[in-house]
């Protein structure tokens, strides 16, 4: 495991970078349909941005239900056993895609 401080600098958020970094994993859970999946912080860092575990929460949405305001995150160390067990949905590709619309006047 990376070395951490002995204490963490007053003010300075632990944003998605710092959870990789110690080894942790993002849990994102709806409380509507209870639908839990697993990411690693470094590939919701490509989607999302470098943010804090708060601002993941309000950005997420269900992919089941589509609700927002149910989502819940948490980062957390697994144990032994949960760490052998965990699923990941893991970051296959970034798509953009570029549509034209076009208006007759």
């Amino acid at each position: 495991m990376p070395e951490q401080p002995e204490k963490w600098p007053r003010g300075v958020a632990w944003t998605l970078t710092h959870a990789h970094d110690a080894g942790q994993v993002a849990g994102i859970q709806c409380g509507r349909c209870n639908l839990k999946r697993f990411y690693k912080p470094l590939e919701l860092r490509e989607v999302i941005g470098n943010v804090t575990i708060d601002e993941v929460r309000e950005k997420v949405r269900c992919q089941k239900c589509g609700s927002r305001e149910w989502m819940d995150a948490e980062l957390f160390h697994p144990s032994g056993e949960q760490a052998l067990s965990i699923r990941y949905r893991r970051l296959v590709q970034i798509r953009w895609e570029k549509r034209v619309i076009w208006r007759d006047e």
